[in-house]
């Protein structure tokens, strides 16, 4: 039978109507992006619990413009290497500490007691303060926007057996701790009276369960119930550190964003930052009680202690870390911070 022009005209606007629904379909896809973001901590962990969170608020903010992909517990890679793929834009986003090995002068994020309480860690980590504006800086160069700082904890000392002399940094221990392959964490160790042993995060734990290290140093309380719980007997909270990640975003990533999304997406960020800045403290407490709970005994160190610890490692430590980030451009940050 021939078909009439008049039967062929439903079929076409069913067809064009078809073509028109798939079309916004395939047109709303390929607008939605998917930003990968990596951090170091098992599911479950604070940091993975937060950036679940941040993740809900931006696909909101960007009315699902934009999506974050979470991969927790170092799924693509360490931190360094991670860093190295967000500066080529393999990786989109991580939150974490930063990678020395791109840039030394990196480890004045993790100079030893720079700050001595909250207060003065939010004025020099925060907004607008000197290393929070150093840093900033530092990842630019490596094609790397830093977004946000995620402030976590003063660091502590957690080992495997009884401390010796906890409270007097001039006492050598005789006890052998891991430390990160960051020169300033082996100095401090050092000065602290400790026999340092740079192993890889990947190794620590089975170093500290075998027996070729009796302890860990850079990290603090919510670090080592997260990873070495299983075998921390003692923790001594001497504030080795203010410990801060950052979260970061490969610049081309960022810029390729829809102004709109672009903006929610900063916005957020902020928002993540001052909601952390607002728990942080109480956490650290918490998760000392946690250690403690799980049969770890806390030693408290007086605040004459703390200051003796942090006046040995000042004089004997920061000379010599000023001289592997540059003299003049590590004193310019502390004296910043001193002003």
């Amino acid at each position: 039978m021939k078909l009439t022009p008049k039967k062929l005209a439903p079929l076409s606007k069913s067809l064009s109507a078809a073509l028109i629904a798939g079309a916004l379909s395939l047109t709303g896809i390929a607008e939605a992006t998917t930003l990968k973001v990596s951090h170091i901590r098992p599911q479950g962990a604070i940091i993975d619990v937060e950036l679940k969170q941040f993740a809900s608020k931006v696909d909101t903010a960007t009315g699902g413009d934009v999506k974050i992909k979470i991969f927790a517990a170092s799924a693509l890679g360490d931190y360094t290497t991670v860093q190295e793929r967000i500066s080529v834009g393999a990786v989109d986003m991580a939150v974490q500490p930063a990678a020395t090995a791109a840039s030394r002068k990196m480890q004045i994020s993790a100079f030893p007691y720079v700050a001595e309480n909250w207060a003065q860690a939010r004025k020099i980590y925060g907004p607008s303060g000197a290393i929070y504006d150093a840093m900033k800086g530092l990842y630019a160069k490596q094609d790397i926007t830093m977004l946000a700082a995620y402030p976590v904890y003063f660091g502590g000392i957690a080992l495997n057996r009884d401390a010796v002399s906890p409270g007097d940094p001039s006492i050598d221990k005789g006890i052998k701790v891991r430390v990160p392959g960051i020169k300033s964490f082996q100095l401090t160790s050092d000065a602290l009276g400790y026999i340092s042993s740079p192993i890889p995060f990947s190794e620590a734990f089975t170093a500290v369960q075998t027996g070729v290290v009796d302890g860990v140093i850079g990290s603090g309380a919510e670090g080592y119930y997260a990873s070495f719980r299983d075998v921390t007997k003692t923790y001594v909270p001497v504030n080795t550190h203010f410990e801060v990640w950052y979260m970061i975003i490969n610049s081309e990533s960022l810029a390729d964003l829809h102004s709109d999304d672009r903006a929610a997406l900063q916005e957020q960020a902020a928002a993540f930052e001052s909601t952390r800045w607002g728990k942080a403290e109480s956490d650290q407490s918490a998760y000392e009680k946690k250690l403690a709970d799980y049969g770890a005994t806390i030693i408290k160190l007086s605040d004459s202690q703390l200051a003796s610890a942090a006046k040995k490692v000042r004089a004997e430590v920061w000379p010599q870390i000023l001289e592997d980030v540059g003299v003049e451009w590590g004193q310019s940050i502390l004296d910043k911070i001193n002003n």
